[in-house]
């Protein structure tokens, strides 16, 4: 960690025009946090992000965690959780929430047997979302589900992402750009269908020559910096503030991340001037 933070001296500008409307996912840090998580949480504060999505305290007991995130000025405000939870312990997702002092709660993946995902699972997935997302609303929580890329197969005359978006009466989406376009959609034009659904955005772009499939799988080496993929990241975030999407959270799974996030920052900082 100590080299790492030698190359972040290098890399980092310490006041972002999107502070706070652009946070980070945590997962884009696993590997770090295995090895120290006060550090971890240091080099995020020092690219200048405030605001965090995670869920975890990697170990550590949630007071001194707390005491970690205040000391670097970050606010967990969405939390991942379960599928399973959500479906059958919906209070244990609501007091991680509240643990952390999160708004949203969002759900990255629906459990599925050899990439079986039809309109059977899509309709027991939007059934088990807008229940519990109902609990939740009743605790002040808003429930984005993460579409992952099996979503977007064809149904009718759309996808079965257009089943949920259409069926969610009681929780709302997390747009992952990257798994999005990775299963065949237009994140843009996701978007523009749908400017009510969008909560939480997850900013990621992908290597270019990249075909993608509907397996909700890819290696993370695709993952690139931001503007210099295939994916339109400036129309989705311009998008965004124009739909007044309140988070957007880079995600990074790259074994690259320490050197990448703080160039898409730069990328976005660089939007801010056009």
């Amino acid at each position: 960690m100590k080299k790492l933070l030698i190359v972040l001296g290098i890399l980092v500008f310490t006041s972002p025009i999107f502070a706070q409307e652009v946070g980070l996912q945590l997962y884009s840090l696993r590997d770090q946090f295995k090895e120290d998580v006060p550090g971890t949480l240091q080099v995020i504060k020092d690219w200048g992000i405030t605001k965090i999505e995670g869920g975890g305290t990697y170990d550590l007991p949630m007071k001194e965690f707390e005491a970690l995130l205040k000391k670097n000025n970050l606010e967990v405000v969405s939390v991942g959780a379960d599928f399973g939870d959500l479906e059958n312990d919906v209070q244990k997702v609501i007091n991680n929430a509240k643990s952390f002092g999160a708004k949203y709660v969002m759900c990255a993946w629906v459990p599925h047997d050899n990439n079986k995902w039809d309109l059977e699972e899509t309709q027991h997935a939007t059934e088990v979302f807008n229940k519990a997302g109902k609990q939740l609303k009743k605790n002040g929580l808003t429930l984005a589900y993460h579409a992952h890329g099996y979503e977007f197969r064809p149904y009718k005359d759309g996808t079965l992402f257009d089943y949920m978006a259409q069926n969610a009466t009681d929780f709302t989406f997390e747009l992952d750009v990257y798994w999005a376009q990775h299963g065949g959609a237009d994140p843009l034009a996701l978007m523009k269908k749908y400017p009510d659904k969008f909560s939480l955005m997850h900013l990621k772009d992908m290597e270019k020559g990249v075909k993608g499939n509907n397996t909700g799988h890819e290696d993370v080496e695709t993952n690139v910096v931001l503007g210099t993929g295939q994916i339109d990241i400036a129309g989705t975030v311009a998008e965004a503030k124009k739909l007044g999407i309140e988070y957007m959270f880079i995600e990074d799974e790259s074994s690259r991340v320490v050197e990448q996030v703080p160039q898409s920052l730069e990328f976005l900082n660089g939007l801010e001037d056009q």
